[in-house]
């Protein structure tokens, strides 16, 4: 099996309060995919189930985000994560909440058949 990639697309998720990683990660995969609307595959002899999609995290905390969690907002394909240091946390005064950004890019790829 040769994957090939085919899309690649960036998302950026905001908690404004709560510091809530899984939620901030979440809704940047959904801004990731949001982006573009897929038809291409019927070119190539595929179904949008057939995608392997391979989904990059950016958070302060890489250990605070449930990626089965994340993976469950993909509409289509095989989902696959890594979680890596990045992203933006910035506690409020006392230190007790704040704003967390987390990043991410999602590549798209399908099986070539090789």
């Amino acid at each position: 099996m040769a994957l090939v990639r085919c899309v690649t697309e960036m998302g950026m998720g905001v908690d404004v309060h709560g510091l809530d990683y899984t939620s901030a990660a979440q809704r940047a995969v959904f801004d990731a995919i949001h982006h573009s609307s897929l038809g291409f595959q019927r070119l190539i002899g595929k179904t949008a189930d057939e995608m392997r999609v391979d989904v990059t995290i950016g958070v302060p905390q890489p250990g605070k985000v449930d990626g089965d969690a994340v993976l469950s907002v993909l509409p289509h394909g095989t989902g696959h994560i890594n979680v890596v240091p990045g992203g933006l946390e910035v506690l409020n005064d006392g230190g007790d909440d704040g704003t967390l950004i987390a990043n991410a890019i999602i590549i798209v790829s399908f099986d070539d058949g090789n």
